[in-house]
């Protein structure tokens, strides 16, 4: 791992809540430690060589290259030559893309990197600056071509049964009006009308990750804009539904690459970042 001490990290994020995360960032080294998010991470090198290791290789995105890495895959971040790495990435919740696919199967980019001119251009709105804020209808277009350059990209799967899409959109609709409350499968299966192995096996396949995953990921979305808005990470942990803060920083470190400590610094390095770019 190269690492570039005369420069200091920085993350940017949109500054207004929305359906979708976006950030800009530079690192001069080490960015994350092994993590995996629920969503799809869509995102773009605009300098440097960004290597991480995903599906058991390292990889090297460059400027010219789309990031496509799948959901609740694992993979980590880091400069790949002493200059260090300026990226561009969008988060965006696979509920989003069966919206437009409607209970296919979550397309997968074979090696997490494509230089296929289609996703290229659809994911074009996506990684724009972070304080390009995207208007709803743009927004909506970006995600139906991004849902299409996915499918034909990736190619249809193969010998997938049936999924029953309806019910894993109650069970999901249950969890997020439900996630103050300890959520069962059982629970699952009686709001969803599906038999709970059936349901869970179609919840993987259409959104990336499990009904537990999904739960938890949602809490952590919680926690992260409770001590955005200054709650201790002790209070946060708690009200977002964690047993403890200790059992809190596990998921999180598991999920973002760094704790929340870090993260919580990352989050105010704007004030670090070039001007121009605040």
């Amino acid at each position: 791992m190269v690492q570039n001490p005369g420069k200091p990290d920085w993350v940017l994020r949109t500054a207004e809540p929305g359906r979708i995360e976006r950030i800009e960032a530079w690192f001069g080294g080490h960015g994350y430690d092994p993590h995996r998010h629920d969503t799809y991470s869509i995102g773009r090198t605009l300098s440097g060589v960004q290597s991480f290791r995903y599906k058991g290789a390292q990889r090297h995105g460059v400027p010219g290259n789309t990031l496509v890495l799948h959901p609740d895959e694992v993979h980590d971040g880091m400069a790949g030559t002493e200059a260090g790495f300026r990226y561009r990435m969008a988060y965006i919740d696979p509920a989003l893309i069966q919206q437009v696919l409607g209970g296919e199967p979550l397309p997968f980019i074979a090696g997490g990197l494509s230089a296929d001119p289609r996703l290229y251009r659809a994911s074009e709105a996506f990684v724009q600056a972070v304080d390009h804020a995207l208007e709803p209808m743009e927004e909506d277009d970006a995600l139906y071509d991004l849902a299409i350059a996915l499918r034909a990209v990736a190619g249809k799967p193969r010998g997938r049964k049936r999924l029953d899409y309806v019910a894993a959109e109650r069970a999901r609709g249950f969890i997020l009006e439900h996630l103050d409350t300890t959520i069962t499968l059982d629970m699952l299966e009686r709001a969803s009308g599906r038999e709970r192995w059936s349901l869970s096996r179609d919840f993987r396949v259409l959104y990336g990750t499990s009904p537990y995953r999904f739960v938890t990921l949602r809490r952590l979305d919680r926690f992260r804009g409770l001590i955005l808005a200054g709650f201790s990470l002790v209070d946060a942990a708690l009200i977002a539904g964690f047993h403890d803060q200790s059992h809190m920083n596990r998921h999180f470190t598991r999920c973002y690459g760094v704790p929340p400590s870090r993260w919580l610094e990352l989050a105010g390095s704007y004030k670090k970042a070039p001007q121009g770019l605040r």
